[in-house]
C-alpha cells in the first residue's frame, strides 16, 4: 500500500467518557466510547443499556469513517440521534460512539429542548473526554540476514515501527512492519547502510 493509499489521520476519543445534566427535571446521561467498526460501535451500546436497563430512552450515534447511523430510541423524530451525530461530527471527532440514557422526570421538553438536552449533553461528553490522534502506518515487509538482526531490532525502535509475524528462512529473518509514511525512506536508507545494502524493504 502506497502513502497515498493510506487512509487519513483522524481523531478519535483515547477512552471511555461521560458526562451527565439535569433538564426540568429529566436526567441525562451522555456516554461516548472509541469504535472502529459499526459492530464495535453497536456492541458498546449494549454495555451502555445493560447498565441502565431501566432508562426511559438510550438514543444513540456513531460516526466512523464515511458510515454513520443514529437512533432516537422512541423519542420524537430527529429530536436525539440526529443532534448527537451532529456533536461528534462539531468536536472533529471520528471513530466514535455516543449514547444518551434518559430518565425522565415528568416535565416534557418540545422538540426544541429535546434537541437542546441530547445534543447538547453528547457534545459536552465529547468536548471534555481525552483525545487520541490515529496516524495511519504503512505496512512493510523487511528482509535481513541473521546477522544484522540486532541492528533491525534498533532501527524498528529507533523509529517506533510496529512488528508483525516473523518467518525464518535459510537466508534470514522476514518481518512484516509498519511505519508512519514519513519515516519509510528513511528508515530504508539506515537498514541499507546497517547492512551494507543486504538489507530488502517491499512494499513502499
Amino acid at each position: 500500500m502506497s502513502e497515498s493509499q493510506l487512509p487519513d489521520p483522524y481523531t478519535t476519543l483515547a477512552g471511555e467518557h461521560r458526562h451527565s445534566a439535569v433538564v426540568d427535571n429529566s436526567e441525562f446521561l451522555a456516554f461516548a466510547a472509541r469504535a472502529d467498526t459499526p459492530q464495535q460501535a453497536l456492541a458498546y451500546l449494549e454495555t451502555v443499556r445493560a447498565r441502565y436497563p431501566d432508562a426511559t430512552h438510550h438514543c444513540w450515534a456513531y460516526l466512523i469513517g464515511a458510515e454513520y447511523r443514529f437512533n432516537d430510541d422512541g423519542e420524537p423524530g430527529g429530536t436525539a440521534g440526529a443532534p448527537m451525530l451532529r456533536a461528534i461530527g462539531s468536536q472533529g471527532l471520528d471513530h466514535v460512539m455516543a449514547v444518551v440514557a434518559r430518565y425522565y422526570g415528568g416535565v416534557k421538553l418540545g422538540t426544541g429542548g429535546l434537541v437542546r438536552a441530547y445534543g447538547g449533553t453528547a457534545a459536552e461528553c465529547l468536548r471534555t473526554a481525552p483525545r487520541l490522534e490515529v496516524r495511519p502506518r504503512q505496512p512493510l515487509r523487511v528482509r535481513v540476514a541473521f546477522a544484522h538482526l540486532s541492528a533491525l531490532y534498533h532501527l524498528l525502535e529507533t523509529f517506533g515501527a510496529e512488528r508483525g509475524a516473523e518467518e525464518y528462512a535459510a537466508s534470514g529473518l522476514e518481518m512484516a512492519v509498519a511505519l508512519l509514511p514519513e519515516d519509510v525512506d528513511a528508515f530504508t536508507a539506515a537498514l541499507a547502510d546497517a547492512t551494507r545494502g543486504e538489507g530488502a524493504v517491499e512494499g513502499r
